[in-house]
């Protein structure tokens, strides 16, 4: 058969999303890039440092590694369209310290820290499924999957999924039910997400 302009048109309509596709989909970076960041949580919270010391070390390679902007848009969802752009400006720069003290303060405060790669696999089109096993002391291994995406050439944490349970839709379950309680207002959750940091700030210096 011979291709026409339009033919070749039209397999290249065909073949281009799946070329992208597999461009997006790589198991074998996605892994090393949670291999090479996990071998870098564990070296900063087992160090012979502070808890505050181990919590800043912890937030800076949680900086690095997630997608913090796309995972915030994701959460607030729908809201974004009734937030005005000073509540969205505040919204990113809460959510953003709210994500990383929170992580921190989980990842930060143990140590004697082990960490085992599992296996990874396509979770959509876009993203790779990197399992892992985290052991502590004198506590039960449990799992913690990281769902890794293309973003801006490289490679991010765009959710964490911990025994099962998604961190990004439990979140916005949690974030859409402050707003939807106080008559769609954003800046409900907003006064909210202040309320979380000071409190997060406060266990930080007890």
């Amino acid at each position: 058969m011979r291709l026409t302009p339009r033919r070749l048109l039209l397999a290249s309509a065909l073949t281009l999303p799946a070329l992208r596709a597999m461009a997006a989909v790589d198991a074998v970076r996605a892994s090393s890039f949670i291999q090479t960041t996990g071998n870098e949580l564990v070296t900063a919270i087992n160090a012979s440092s502070t808890p505050p010391q181990r919590r800043e070390r912890v937030a800076a390679i949680l900086r690095r590694a997630v997608d913090i902007d796309g995972v915030g848009r994701f959460i607030l969802g729908r809201w974004t369209r009734t937030a005005t752009p000073a509540e969205l400006a505040d919204y990113h720069k809460l959510f953003e310290e709210s994500l990383i003290r929170n992580l921190s303060a989980r990842f930060g405060e143990y140590q004697g820290v082990k960490f085992t790669l599992g296996r990874s696999q396509p979770n959509t089109d876009d993203d790779i499924m990197v399992g892992t096993t985290i052991e502590r002391p004198n506590t039960a291994a449990f799992t913690l999957d990281w769902r890794v995406g293309e973003v801006g050439g490289g490679p991010k944490v765009v959710d964490v999924i911990a025994e099962g349970t998604s961190l990004r839709l439990t979140q916005r379950s949690e974030y859409s039910s402050v707003i939807q309680r106080n008559n769609g207002q954003v800046s409900a959750l907003l006064a909210a997400m202040r309320q979380q940091i000071a409190q997060m700030v406060a266990a930080e210096r007890s």
